[in-house]
């Protein structure tokens, strides 16, 4: 069996996004689909999943030519797509996910539960996913949901499985156990299509390998016959460092002080329990986890996002616990959030707006309360060019940009000015190994100039590639404090997991006097002990 996508062509207003690419997976294949951002290739895969059809071209399985105008029609073809972020709805349990759209119903029209959860036992008893069917999702690790989605499409009776960045925020050994998955789908005729940005992966588990670039399919490899340099040159269309290059770190006074810091998360939970630490200006302090254990409010709470329920936020002996977002940015903290659709740009504006998004309010772009938009312009035509963001003009609508571009206009807005402190969170998620390399030697530079950074990833060849100093967060806490240089990616991913202990294997630092800190009557700081359960309700 084989499906075939041939000279599919897609075009969007002033943008061919696929242009006559050509693909074919064969059953029991898994072919990786590399390319950078804006490569065409996830417009290939909304093709080939019903989401968009295609101006020219065909789809075909075993010659028989297919007409996929909706999702449904791509499933009932045998074609299933488990997409990067997951379509899980958390307050479900396993069956009830799984049969989402495709319940099964006696005669009255009542969903039969047992049948449901039945049928999750079979599939997960063939592929040794071992899966409860009545557990809630939301209960479950990142790696396990992963399975869940895997499972909604091999229940639809998938024969072509598309994974889009199946690996984004897994732990090493999450990704093994995918990995085993994987090897179990091809032996009993599956046909994959793989898309991801980490060549190492890549080598080690596709039969073949295609890369696109802008919209062409411009080589198709076999990984015995190629290597990590070579397919990012195919990708990105010129050589690309692959090493992370810094000089040892030189630290300093410290910048930033986490003391104790409790936060809750949207649900009223405890996300962050007692976190403390510290970073020096002119390192990189990293912190490695799997997504969900509470990074995402830390950071919320250091740069002003969420207020903090206990603990302190100092920067240069200042307490900033109940600062606004805005205090935060006078004080010379940069911020690169995790998603940067979300919370970083404004995707309806221009590159020129979002440039000045935290700054339109001062000088120059602000005389009273006239704006300045001839000094945005001109600023944003300066860091376009600084900062090599590739776009038709400054007066284009961001959502034009692709990803690994987006990334660059924060990156841009962010280290464009004199900071003391960066905080970047998931700074290169989902955007191409040019772009990685742009980002990495950026951070890199604003550390020898002087800058305290903080990473926060789920890339965890990042961290150990970027930090100076790197922390594991599980389950709230901060579990282990390590020397990047010393430890190995499967022992950090055993921390990820809490299976670690606690360890501290950090570079020791410097002695250095540290500025005292604030008398108590001089701050406003939050609450210095966490409520008991009874006072929190």
């Amino acid at each position: 069996m084989q499906l075939e996508l041939r000279g599919i062509t897609k075009r969007f207003p002033g943008v061919l996004a696929n242009d006559a690419v050509d693909l074919t997976v064969k059953e029991g294949e898994l072919v990786a689909l590399l390319g950078e951002n804006g490569a065409g290739k996830s417009t290939l895969m909304n093709v080939l999943y019903g989401l968009y059809s295609a101006d020219e071209g065909e789809i075909l399985i075993d010659g028989e030519p297919l007409t996929l105008g909706s999702p449904a029609e791509s499933i009932a073809a045998g074609i299933g797509m488990v997409h990067q972020h997951f379509m899980l709805i958390p307050v479900f349990t396993v069956a009830e996910n799984v049969i989402l759209g495709d319940e099964p119903t006696n005669q009255l029209g009542v969903i039969n539960r047992r049948q449901a959860e039945q049928a999750v036992r079979e599939v997960s008893a063939q592929y040794g996913f071992d899966l409860d069917p009545s557990a809630l999702v939301e209960n479950l690790p990142i790696g396990i949901q992963q399975r869940v989605e895997i499972i909604k499409v091999l229940q639809r009776d998938a024969r072509f499985l598309v994974l889009d960045e199946p690996t984004a925020v897994l732990t090493p050994q999450e990704v093994d156990d995918l990995f085993a998955i994987i090897e179990e789908l091809k032996r009993a005729g599956k046909g994959i299509v793989f898309i991801t940005h980490k060549l190492k992966e890549v080598l080690s588990i596709a039969d073949r390998i295609v890369v696109m670039r802008q919209g062409r399919t411009v080589a198709e490899v076999l990984p015995s016959e190629t290597d990590e340099d070579e397919l990012a040159t195919l990708m990105v269309g010129r050589p690309v460092d692959l090493v992370v290059q810094k000089e040892p770190a030189e630290p300093k006074e410290v910048v930033l002080h986490v003391d104790e810091l409790v936060v809750l998360d949207d649900r009223n939970q405890q996300a962050v329990k007692g976190v403390e630490f510290e970073i020096r200006a002119g390192e990189i302090v990293g912190i490695a986890g799997v997504q969900g254990n509470g990074q995402t409010e830390l950071v919320e709470a250091i740069t002003g996002l969420r207020t903090p329920l206990a603990g302190h936020v100092r920067v240069k002996g200042k307490d900033l616990t109940t600062a606004s977002p805005r205090e935060m940015h006078r004080e010379g903290i940069a911020h690169v959030p995790e998603d940067r659709q979300r919370s970083g740009l404004v995707l309806g504006f221009t590159v020129s707006e979002n440039v000045v998004l935290d700054a339109y309010y001062d000088e120059p772009y602000s005389r009273g309360i006239v704006m300045d938009w001839g000094a945005a312009h001109d600023h944003a035509e300066e860091l376009v060019e600084q900062y090599d963001i590739r776009t038709p003009g400054v007066d284009v609508e961001l959502s034009t940009l692709s990803g690994g571009n987006q990334q660059k206009v924060i990156a841009a807005r962010e280290f464009s000015r004199d900071v003391d402190l960066i905080i970047a969170s998931q700074p290169t998620r989902g955007i191409d190994v040019g772009s990685i390399e742009y980002i990495h030697s950026r951070i890199v530079e604003e550390r020898d100039g002087g800058a305290a950074v903080l990473i926060v990833s789920s890339e965890l060849d990042e961290v150990m590639a970027l930090s100076d100093r790197l922390l594991v967060m599980f389950d709230g806490r901060i579990v282990a404090e390590l020397d990047p240089k010393t430890v190995t990616n499967a022992e950090v991913g055993l921390h990820m997991l809490g299976s670690g202990g606690e360890t501290d294997t950090s570079p020791t630092a410097p002695e250095i006097p540290t500025d005292p800190a604030p008398p108590d009557d001089a701050t406003q700081p939050a609450a210095d002990a966490v409520p008991d359960a009874e006072e929190q309700r």
